[in-house]
């Protein structure tokens, strides 16, 4: 398979070569432009049709990220362009996908991040939206009594890190990418005595290998090349607060040692400092890795691991407490109702058994992305099936049985002429023609959104639009004629 190449914009040359270097150790070719008009040369130009994707900054001088998304969008309709912004409005995340953006990212993002946004958009197998939700501006932070869920076992883990809140023990929270680890350790924060202290986030995924001390433990002026002033660290900042360690399974083997003795002697030791400096910090980790196995495998210090896990909590996977799905959507959509640009405050029974259908891979953030995305494109005031085509496309490839009452659809049935002429005799409206040539469409490709859109020579967001226009509907389980107008 071509090695598929990414166009990098950005007009900071630091953050550019960031991104390029994750996108090539992913495996991706990278091809680079410092402004907007630079962009448009390349994609205009001899290796245009080389660009499988873009990740473009949201504001540069000149012609700023959404100018150049306006602009390349009617020439490259089907061009995956995931923006990439320090500005944390919702309404900025509602103008990049209005005006065309496959995906929305806040700076820094994490390598882990970067990666699995560009498989996102160019890979269809891949389920959008298992990245940090476009809704990581709303804010999160919840008492536990606010977390919504009411499965057993979801408030069974809950109660035990809102006992333990109140001890200065460390709480390891285990689970899936994006089941809420980090708003469990938010709400243990804000139950504990240390609520009116810091509570210091921290990646340790994104986290360079060669920067891991120096981030956590601080550094003094010139300890190394780059080092033009004193550094606290992330330790520091925490300081009678709570320090919460994510991914922290990504932790080099030698920083793990280093993180074991702060945490049993309560000091630190600055990179190029003379001295240890005490540090009075309540420690939070969370990971996504077994870190038993990972300790067997040589990968995690056993003696950390154990002293990490005084308190383990275990958030179960969203699709094993799916009975909360309809309450998550609607807390998420209440949420999002209140913000400048969405008009959708509510969603249909149709539309709630989809994502109760759904096996959400990414979780809870995959289900707030998709729910964030929708309520962004969606010009009416409730949510339906059309809104979550991709979801669709995805149930669409699950084999169902078929009714006994109807006979099962063949690849003749799909493949048949559209005929000009209806049942009497006169021509059919262009627009029913064209509803039934995007119904057959949708079930030759089994409901890949992209691949539809790729075959019919229009853009993603062009299909979608004359989903809802047409309300082009189809349940995938027989009903071959299941096609209508709305007036």
């Amino acid at each position: 398979m071509a090695k598929q190449t990414v166009l990098v914009v950005d007009d900071e040359s630091g953050q550019r070569r960031i991104t390029e270097t994750v996108a090539a150790r992913a495996g991706y070719g990278t091809v680079e432009a410092e402004h907007g008009q630079a962009a448009l040369d390349v994609l205009n130009g001899a290796r245009g049709k080389s660009i499988d994707a873009v990740i473009l900054d949201y504001n540069m001088p000149g012609k700023t990220g959404i100018e150049v998304l306006r602009e390349l969008r009617p020439q490259f309709p089907q061009l995956p362009v995931i923006m990439l912004t320090a500005h944390s409005s919702v309404s900025t995340a509602v103008e990049a996908m209005r005006a065309g953006a496959s995906d929305f990212l806040l700076k820094p993002a994490s390598p882990d991040r970067i990666i699995r946004a560009l498989q996102s958009v160019l890979d269809e197998k891949t389920p959008g939206g298992e990245l940090r939700p476009l809704t990581e501006k709303l804010p999160d932070s919840l008492a536990f009594a606010d977390i919504v869920g009411r499965d057993a076992g979801f408030r069974a883990a809950l109660a035990v890190a809102e006992k333990a809140a109140q001890k200065n023990v460390p709480i390891l929270i285990e689970g899936e990418s994006g089941v809420g680890k980090e708003v469990v350790a938010q709400a243990v924060h804000a139950a504990s005595p240390r609520t009116r202290k810091p509570l210091v986030i921290v990646n340790c995924g994104a986290l360079p290998s060669n920067l891991v001390e120096s981030v956590l433990f601080g550094h003094e002026k010139g300890a190394f090349t780059g080092a033009v002033d004193r550094h606290v660290g992330r330790f520091g900042e925490a300081d009678g607060g709570t320090l919460f360690l994510d991914e922290i399974g990504e932790l080099p083997l030698d920083a793990q040692v280093k993180l074991l003795r702060a945490l049993q002697t309560g000091q630190i030791e600055p990179v190029g400092g003379r001295g240890h400096v005490t540090v009075d910090v309540r420690l939070i980790a969370a990971t996504n890795r077994n870190l038993a196995e990972e300790v067997r495998e040589g990968r995690f210090r056993e003696d950390l691991f154990y002293r990490l896990g005084v308190v383990p909590v275990t958030i179960p996977p969203l699709r094993a407490r799916r009975g909360d799905i309809a309450a998550l959507a609607h807390h998420f959509i209440r949420r999002l109702g209140a913000e400048e640009g969405v008009n959708a405050r509510d969603i249909d029974q149709d539309a709630l058994a989809l994502l109760e259908a759904y096996g959400w891979p990414g979780n809870v953030r995959q289900l707030q992305n998709a729910l964030f995305r929708a309520a962004v494109l969606c010009d009416g005031a409730k949510l339906t099936v059309v809104d979550f085509p991709q979801l669709a496309g995805v149930a669409a490839r699950r084999p169902q049985a078929a009714p006994a009452t109807e006979p099962a659809r063949t690849a003749s049935d799909l493949s048949a002429e559209v005929s000009l002429l209806g049942d009497d005799g006169k021509l059919r409206r262009l627009e029913d023609l064209e509803a039934e040539i995007i119904r057959k469409a949708i079930h030759h490709c089994r409901g890949r959104m992209s691949e539809v859109a790729r075959r019919l020579g229009i853009g993603r967001s062009t299909l979608y639009r004359k989903l809802g226009e047409m309300a082009v509907t189809d349940d995938f389980g027989g009903h071959d004629d299941d096609v209508r107008n709305v007036a």
